[in-house]
């Protein structure tokens, strides 16, 4: 009598992703790896209220991670694309949505899915 409903999974799911990216960027730390848990929590009251948003989640748990490290730690995740000028942060894109990505609005780019960092950043390839 272990099945995990849907929401639980899209919950299990957007922090996994979200610590995967994370780890890609050397971040998890154990005070990290508490925002990530603080922002499952929250959500899982928000996806309750609204089931229809579980695909948003992870996209949402990245924006949320990402908040909370500015101010604690900085901005994260930095861009990987553009050497040069000042180091900025990558956002999640759609902010609302499904299939989030972490983009670069300096260059235009879509630089990883929200979960792949590794292997936009250099770090250990999935495939």
């Amino acid at each position: 009598m272990e099945s995990i409903g849907p929401l639980e999974q899209s919950l299990h799911t957007a922090r996994a992703l979200v610590l995967a990216d994370l780890a890609a960027g050397e971040v998890a730390a154990a005070d990290v790896v508490s925002m990530v848990e603080d922002s499952v929590v929250q959500r899982r009251w928000w996806v309750e209220q609204w089931p229809e948003g579980a695909e948003f989640v992870a996209g949402l748990v990245a924006q949320d991670v990402q908040d909370a490290l500015l101010e604690s730690y900085g901005r994260w995740p930095l861009c990987p694309v553009c050497g040069s000028g000042d180091p900025h942060a990558l956002e999640v894109e759609p902010e609302l949505g499904a299939d989030p990505h972490w983009v670069c609005h300096k260059a235009g780019v879509k630089v990883a899915a929200v979960g792949s960092l590794g292997t936009a950043t250099g770090g250990a390839s999935s495939s």
